[in-house]
């Protein structure tokens, strides 16, 4: 079947309705509700869907299904270096190519020292997680509880802990083309600049999809859904929980 033709039976064939995972379509790492699911399969009568996460699809197996690369006609993970395509992989990127052993070396060092001296309540495991296109870096580490997290994005928010760490490696390797973003209650995410949630669009191309929308929650500046909601290309909305992203889409394709 040609691109084209794939489309062709949507109620708007050459629309396409983008999501972050986190805040969006689900509490943060929380599971996805049977509305939201219910919703995203009546919309994918009209349009074209696809997800945009920063995580790997190990994590949204885990928020979004099972059965998501059937749900979805686009699976972005990482920003879409790992990529699906009505069910079918994608070419894909490696941040450890692009960086090197020597760059990458270093900065899991800083990384892991400066995690070392920062004064926090609570500090658990997995402060850096390698994935394909980035590492995410996480100061309480990944390994924490809900409520260890929800506890240490309050002290985050009152003490500015994550944005003086991004500043701090923006200085520090101000000579790699690194891009740092801030994104869900405990972690920032660190990938060559070029590789945050605009990466995606490039698979969109071959669809010669004419609107395309994107729904997210971080989209202020240092946010991780900042580019795509500000791309040229884009309608960008902003949301602060699934109930908005609901909302909004009834509004939009009723």
């Amino acid at each position: 079947m040609s691109p084209a033709t794939e489309f062709s039976e949507r109620q708007h064939p050459d629309t396409i309705v983008l999501f972050d995972v986190d805040g969006t379509l689900t509490p943060a790492r929380a599971f996805v509700s049977k509305e939201m699911k219910d919703t995203l399969a009546n919309l994918r009568k009209k349009t074209a869907i696809g997800f945009v996460g920063g995580s790997d699809l190990s994590k949204q197996y885990e928020q979004l299904g099972e059965s998501i690369l059937e749900d979805f006609d686009f699976c972005f993970a990482e920003n879409g270096l790992t990529a699906y395509r009505l069910g079918k992989q994608m070419a894909s990127q490696s941040f450890i190519q692009w960086i090197g052993e020597e760059e990458y070396t270093k900065l899991v060092n800083f990384c892991l020292r400066y995690i070392a001296d920062m004064d926090l309540p609570k500090k658990r495991g997995t402060f850096i997680e390698f994935r394909n296109g980035m590492i995410n870096v996480s100061p309480i580490g990944r390994n924490c509880s809900r409520d260890e997290r929800n506890e240490f994005e309050k002290y985050d928010l009152a003490r500015g802990l994550r944005k003086n760490f991004v500043e701090a490696l923006r200085k520090e390797f101000a000579h790699l083309a690194l891009t740092f973003s801030i994104g869900g209650q405990i972690s920032f995410d660190v990938f060559p600049t070029g590789w945050d949630k605009t990466y995606c669009l490039k698979h969109l191309k071959a669809d010669g999809f004419k609107t395309i929308h994107f729904f997210g929650d971080k989209t202020f500046e240092g946010g991780n859904d900042y580019e795509i909601y500000n791309h040229s290309d884009v309608i960008g909305h902003s949301v602060k929980c699934p109930e908005d992203t609901i909302r909004i889409l009834g509004e939009l394709f009723p």
